[in-house]
């Protein structure tokens, strides 16, 4: 059950990113960067972490679970450090996340012959 809970939540969150791409001029960087602000404005707020316990990975697979991971990251990193702890809580906890998407992608530009725009 945990499986098509997680599959409809991540299909509901992905329908709602399509269906405001498809109706508003704004580029798909510029989403992907909301998305990534609420789910630290939503973990900031404390809503993320019970809709994360609901979902499971239909919420932290997204973009916005990415956001929520750098925000708990700094959180935690301030309170242990202080002011510093600002400026690396979110290189901590997103990490993982960042080195996987670069050696993948890596991986990909040698497999498929990427092209270049003019």
């Amino acid at each position: 059950m945990d499986y098509i809970k997680a599959f409809i939540i991540g299909g509901l969150i992905c329908v709602l990113v399509q269906i405001l791409m498809d109706n508003t001029k704004l580029l798909p960087g510029r989403i992907m960067v909301l998305l990534v602000c609420t789910g630290a404005v939503l973990g900031a707020i404390g809503v993320y972490e019970p809709f994360l316990e609901f979902a499971g990975c239909g919420a932290s697979v997204p973009l916005s679970g990415f956001g929520y991971n750098l925000w708990k990251g700094i959180k935690e990193a301030v309170d242990q450090d202080g002011f510093i702890g600002l400026f690396r809580g979110g290189f901590k906890m997103a990490a993982v996340g960042t080195s996987a998407a670069l050696i993948f992608s890596y991986i990909a530009s040698l497999i498929f012959k990427p092209k270049m725009t003019k």
